[in-house]
């Protein structure tokens, strides 16, 4: 700030005004290092000591359990000036520190509700191979004694095991059976030439072979080919066989 010296008036203005900035400064640093020498005079080496140690291990705090979380927070505070955060393909969170150091930090975008709780695909392939050789209530069941747990962990029944396959697209228990060459009541009724009654009767006697499609006891069934039951060569086993299934059935009374 140059001034002709010849102008008195601005000269002393100037001169008057850095005085007045010097006074200033010289009473902050007086200030500061009272309040400095008030402060050092309350904690004695050993506390310094520890204090410095706490900043320079600041995980170990952070992780302590006794740490609760207002202080948690409070460090934060301490230490972050302000985050922003930018969408994308993920979560970009961009740090800016008290003293001055940045980091970006990239999150992946946080899953959809309906994501947090859907089946993990390896329960879903294990439902599919056991389709092959069960109904969706047996299924239920090996998954329940495996201990598997539905994507939002609970136990399997019938009904969740059913909307699985649906939504997931998987084969029917049906399709599959038919894929095997396995017969409709129907269709086996005809080649034997013989009821679907009588097709029951069979099956319950063990001479078809029958597979359960659902679990309301519905089957599919295997060729017997060369095997198959003759038409009233079986009538008298049966009977026998009925007779002990009744008296089997057949509640007693005292």
């Amino acid at each position: 700030m140059q001034v002709d010296p010849d102008n008195r008036l601005v000269a002393d203005s100037l001169e008057a005004e850095w005085n007045e900035t010097l006074r200033a400064l010289a009473d902050a640093q007086e200030r500061y290092e009272k309040r400095r020498q008030a402060e050092r005079a309350g904690l004695n080496d050993q506390q310094r000591a520890s204090i410095m140690a706490l900043a320079q291990d600041f995980p170990r705090l952070w992780n302590d359990p006794r740490t609760p979380d207002r202080e948690r927070k409070r460090m934060v505070r301490l230490l972050i000036a302000d985050v922003t955060l930018l969408k994308g393909s993920d979560v970009r969170a961009q740090v800016c520190f008290n003293g001055g150091a940045t980091q970006t930090l990239h999150i992946p975008l946080p899953l959809r509700s309906w994501m947090v709780t859907q089946t993990p695909a390896a329960v879903v392939a294990e439902i599919d191979r056991l389709f092959e050789d069960h109904t969706a209530g047996e299924i239920a069941v090996v998954l329940n004694r495996n201990g598997v747990v539905s994507g939002a962990g609970h136990r399997f029944n019938r009904p969740m095991v059913t909307k699985i396959r649906k939504s997931y697209k998987l084969k029917p228990r049906t399709e599959r059976l038919r894929a095997r060459g396995l017969l409709t009541p129907r269709q086996i009724a005809k080649r034997l030439d013989v009821s679907y009654h009588t097709v029951k009767i069979w099956r319950r006697a063990g001479l078809l072979v029958g597979h359960c499609i659902n679990d309301k006891g519905q089957c599919l069934f295997e060729d017997p080919g060369a095997n198959a039951p003759i038409k009233y060569h079986h009538q008298g086993k049966l009977r026998g066989k009925t007779a002990a299934a009744r008296s089997n059935d057949t509640p007693t009374h005292s």
